[in-house]
């Protein structure tokens, strides 16, 4: 399988250092929409979709006013995740599944772009997307990104341990070498996406953490921003600190079989570009 890193929504929120470490205050932060792009040699895999083409159309509408002016976002065609797998030469109708590490806003709003794809996400994600029982669901997920009614495919809690992890699993439809790999926190369905290159795993860690420095084998590390960000959008908070402490376990004791990344690390980004 290949495996395309691209970025499907850039984000400029005020803070700066304060958000991703770098220096300068008074400059804006810069965080990405990491997004998987797999080629599985009979159909294309997305993990995650970005904002969308049609965030770039009505922004407002797609992805809601409060959450445009908290990260700034910069709506751009090119980027958008039709955009890029045409210029990569590849057919965005080839696009048969969609994993899901969550359907936040900035994570889902492109599944609309893919009205075919079959979306493999956990049930318990699925029913707080798309059936809210309180505002905090309400407001966090937008029905208009999935009017188009997705061609679901849910998952429950069974599964096989994986590196400390439990509940892991494959996907209806894929192959074996894509796996679910639940981390609940952020959101209570919020789950990783794990790849088997042939050359190591890749770990879509999707949310579960924001900062690179989280998992720094020796000292572990997050802005202060970036921190009470966290804290101001997790759901379970004791399940987040929990799978975040199995995420810093794994990179730290199989750097050389697992390579873990989340959704919005630009330094993870460029690296694993390189």
């Amino acid at each position: 399988m290949k495996v395309h890193h691209l970025n499907c929504g850039s984000m400029r929120p005020a803070g700066g250092k304060l958000l991703d470490g770098e220096p300068g205050l008074l400059r804006r932060a810069e965080l990405v929409a990491h997004c998987l792009l797999i080629e599985t040699g009979d159909s294309l895999v997305l993990v995650d979709t970005g904002f969308g083409s049609q965030a770039v159309a009505r922004p407002g509408e797609w992805l809601g006013r409060p959450f445009m002016a908290m990260v700034v976002a910069r709506l751009e065609a090119a980027e958008t995740a039709v955009a890029q797998i045409k210029a990569l030469d590849l057919d965005p109708a080839d696009v048969r599944h969609i994993v899901a590490t969550h359907l936040d806003v900035d994570h889902a709003g492109g599944l609309a772009d893919f009205p075919n794809a079959v979306v493999h996400v956990r049930s318990e994600e699925h029913r707080a997307a798309t059936a809210p029982s309180n505002a905090a669901e309400k407001n966090r997920y937008r029905a208009v990104q999935f009017a188009h009614r997705p061609l679901w495919s849910t998952y429950d809690e069974r599964g096989e341990p994986w590196f400390g992890f439990e509940a892991v699993r494959s996907l209806k439809g894929l192959p074996e070498e894509i796996l679910l790999v639940p981390l609940t926190g952020h959101t209570r369905g919020h789950t990783g996406v794990a790849v088997d290159t042939g050359d190591g795993w890749l770990l879509h860690a999707g949310d579960a953490y924001f900062f690179h420095g989280q998992l720094d084998p020796v000292a572990p590390h997050c802005p202060p921003g970036m921190t009470a960000f966290q804290n101001l959008v997790q759901t379970e908070r004791k399940a987040r600190l929990e799978n975040l402490e199995r995420l810093h376990e794994l990179a730290r004791e199989h750097p050389d079989e697992v390579t873990v990344f989340s959704a919005h690390s630009p330094v993870e980004l460029a690296a694993l570009r390189r």
